[in-house]
């Protein structure tokens, strides 16, 4: 199932907060807003699962 990728490794998977500046260099994440770090696949892989996972309870049976 495609999601739109978009954002996915900005966003902060506790918060929610989408900032550029949450990405502090290619494999790292801290979240200006609340402050959770992660390595950011970690951070982009939870994003993407959580948009599937959305996508697929909207689909209709």
């Amino acid at each position: 199932m495609a999601v739109d990728p978009r954002n996915t490794s900005r966003r902060c998977p506790k918060c929610g907060h989408i900032a550029k500046e949450n990405r502090t260099a290619q494999e790292k994440f801290h979240c200006i807003a609340c402050g959770h770090n992660a390595h950011a696949d970690t951070v982009g892989a939870v994003n993407v699962l959580r948009a599937g996972l959305v996508r697929r309870e909207a689909a209709p049976a």
